[in-house]
């Protein structure tokens, strides 16, 4: 590089007007040059590597933009905090005029530094995203919105049904839409859209028909327990039937599950993370007349059993078509217990399905799970005295571990 290029940046940058505000690119950054406020995410340029780890996880494809700019005039995160769009694209060539030759367009490629597939299974569906923008909402209408848990529990969880009536919203099991909140935030800006995991498969929640459904937690206490108010979720779980619902999306390119029959599904997940666990069920149970036989696996945790979407219909599920253990850690009287114990305890049937080729391992819930869960399967997999290590970086690999934690 010469002193005239070396005046070059290929800048990377978020944009603000199709980020959804999932968190996964400043979770991935493995230097620590993405950043937030309550307005943006953005790109530190001084720290960024362009290693580009970010970009596979991203649902929406709001990480993947970039701008040739002179280097010392960079765009600084405090710059981009401030943003409402991205800023016009000047060219490389008219900007490189009074610096040399700008650098290569294609940036390097990905480091390898997720523990998870960052691509779907070989034999997936073809997914659809972001059919629907900011710009473009698709417009939906509540058919029904039914609560989950127990009147009495302190964990409120519903069930939301939307109909798309004539716009097309193609989805794939594993996939997630944004929603839209109504009103402006403390800075007089229209609410930015929350992603949601869809709990319905491909066919619809009611089969034949143009509509899907969503699993949601009224938000009302942050992760230390301080009260707070989620202005989505706590939209959404009080919304009536005849409501309309402003949708973007799909999302989701690399969480979906294989289309071969035999395939094994292992599913692990805590409370809402059921949602794309009881898509795949049901898509499974549906095409049980195509000859489905591959084994479904739940591991399914919840603080108790009143705090558990879905836990009436998942015990009428007939044994010979899925196998499910619950996990419950604030039971009276009872020890804590979580997902990863429950995983140990069934560890010799754990790992003979990590030794199936034909199995494919799906992780959704709370990012605390994470962890404690892949150590479990470690565990399981060193109880059929195979090496760990080897064998997540060959799940990865053939797409058949997929992660989503938050």
């Amino acid at each position: 590089m010469d002193a005239r290029e070396s005046r070059l940046l290929r800048q990377h940058l978020i944009d603000p007007e199709i980020c959804i505000r999932c968190n996964t690119c400043e979770e991935t950054c493995p230097n620590g040059a993405i950043t937030h406020d309550s307005r943006n995410y953005v790109v530190d340029p001084a720290v960024c590597k362009a290693c580009l780890a970010c970009i596979p996880p991203c649902p929406t494809g709001a990480i993947d933009n970039w701008r040739t700019v002179l280097r010392a005039e960079a765009w600084t995160a405090q710059d981009q905090l401030g943003w409402d769009g991205l800023p016009e694209d000047q060219g490389a060539v008219a900007i490189a005029a009074s610096a040399g030759p700008a650098p290569e367009d294609a940036p390097p490629e990905p480091a390898a530094l997720v523990t998870g597939a960052t691509l779907p299974p070989l034999s997936a569906a073809q997914p659809c995203v972001n059919l629907y923008t900011p710009r473009n909402p698709a417009t939906a209408t509540v058919m029904g919105n039914y609560r989950l848990t127990e009147a009495g529990s302190d964990s409120d969880i519903h069930h939301v049904v939307l109909d798309f009536g004539a716009a097309p919203f193609p989805l794939l099991e594993g996939q997630s839409i944004g929603i839209v909140p109504p009103g402006t935030d403390a800075h007089g800006r229209p609410h930015h859209a929350r992603q949601f995991s869809v709990a319905s498969p491909r066919d619809g929640e009611r089969p034949g028909y143009n509509n899907l459904a969503l699993t949601v937690r009224r938000v009302t206490v942050d992760h230390e327990g301080r009260p707070t108010y989620g202005v989505c979720s706590n939209y959404i779980c009080d919304l009536r039937k005849g409501d309309n619902v402003q949708v973007i999306g799909p999302f989701g390119t690399s969480f979906l599950m294989p289309e071969d029959v035999r395939a094994n599904l292992l599913m692990i997940c805590t409370g809402t993370g059921s949602a794309p666990m009881r898509a795949m069920t049901e898509r499974r149970r549906r095409r049980r007349g195509d000859g489905a036989n591959g084994r479904l696996v739940l591991f399914f945790g919840a603080r108790a059993p009143g705090e558990l979407p879905y836990f009436g219909p998942l015990l009428r599920l007939p044994p010979d078509f899925i196998e499910i253990h619950f996990a419950f850690s604030r039971v009276p009287g009872e020890p804590r217990r979580y997902v990863q114990d429950a995983i140990r305890e069934q560890a010799d049937a754990v790992g003979r399905l990590l030794a199936d080729p034909l199995t494919y391992v799906y992780v959704c819930g709370v990012r605390g799970m994470e962890a404690g869960v892949l150590e479990a399967l470690g565990a399981a997999a060193a109880a059929r005295g195979l090496d760990w290590e080897s064998l997540q970086g060959r799940l990865r690999d053939e797409r058949r571990l997929h992660l989503e934690t938050w």
